[in-house]
């Protein structure tokens, strides 16, 4: 079994709650509220440990909200590496409409870093990594990241045939997606949204995502790229090779953490041996099963194991 790391630079205090209706104007009076860390590294581990799996989390925690991120954690039997940031950790919050079973989420903001701050997270990193770790790297970057700071990360981080999968967005995976890198990324994951804006244009079937895809390995962008078409399931391309896994049809309660479950089941996968393959399957059924969970609830493990009986991995 190979170890698992996953980093989280910009977590989140995850909170939700439920309310009869959303109207604008009215005060709302929300039903009980759920604490869950988040920010996706730590949702990647939580994900990887109710499947069953070991994992160690790195996470950037400050103030009040990272001491109680940190408390859930330890409950949740997550072995953590804390790391000092330089203020308070952010709130993300996920409210249900009752009435029409809408969800809305909203992030706010984690605390400025300045580049020695940002140079010093760097720096921890590498000393915690073993000859075959695989090594998760999710979820958003910290505010006062420069445009070579992820470049940076993959070379610190898949130094020593180490395999590094990437999460993110926003800038940092526009940056990642110009290819050119001196270290590229084993396997970069992204969804249908981000990856027709990177493009510039609509990708409406599964041949046009993996035409994109094949693109972005072609300029050295990852070894292994994937993109998640929603509901319809994943198209991943590796070794020359399109792949695409079924979603299971489910009854959507909560869109939260379903990619970073996704990234949960297909890393628990690979640290078994699984070919891609089939760690796409795995992926795939994470991400079916945490979508049947409330708020910001991830996947559990019996969910999983009914729903990979439903997933298929086919060539494409």
């Amino acid at each position: 079994m190979r170890e698992i790391l996953t980093i989280t630079l910009n977590p989140a205090l995850d909170v939700s709650a439920s309310v009869p209706h959303v109207t604008a104007g009215a005060k709302l009076r929300c039903g009980p509220e759920r604490y869950d860390p988040g920010g996706g590294g730590l949702n990647v581990a939580r994900a990887i440990r109710f499947l069953g799996g070991d994992v160690r989390a790195f996470a950037a925690l400050g103030g009040a909200r990272g001491e109680h991120l940190k408390r859930l954690l330890e409950a949740e039997g997550i072995p953590l590496i804390p790391y000092p940031a330089p203020g308070e950790t952010r709130e993300s919050l996920a409210i249900t409409d009752e009435a029409m079973g809408y969800q809305y989420r909203f992030s706010l903001p984690g605390p400025d870093w300045s580049e020695s701050q940002l140079d010093g997270a760097l720096a921890a990193l590498p000393p915690l990594l073993r000859p075959d770790s695989l090594v998760v790297l999710a979820g958003s970057e910290p505010n006062g990241t420069t445009d070579d700071y992820y470049p940076r990360l993959c070379e610190a981080l898949s130094v020593e045939a180490r395999s590094l999968l990437i999460d993110t967005s926003g800038a940092a995976l526009a940056r990642l997606s110009k290819g050119d890198l001196r270290h590229r990324p084993f396997v970069l994951r992204m969804d249908q949204g981000e990856a027709e804006a990177l493009a510039g244009h609509a990708l409406p079937s599964c041949a046009e995502t993996l035409d994109f895809a094949r693109g972005l390995a072609s300029r050295g962008v990852a070894e292994v790229l994937i993109i998640a078409r929603g509901a319809e399931g994943s198209v991943m391309w590796a070794n020359d090779q399109g792949w695409f896994a079924n979603a299971a049809k489910v009854k959507v309660v909560s869109r939260v953490g379903a990619g970073d479950s996704f990234m949960g089941g297909f890393t628990f996968a690979l640290a078994q041996g699984l070919p891609l393959d089939q760690a796409l399957s795995h992926g795939a059924a994470a991400a079916s099963a945490a979508v049947m969970t409330p708020g910001t609830q991830l996947c559990r493990r019996e969910d999983f194991e009914r729903l990979l009986v439903e997933t298929r991995t086919t060539p494409l």
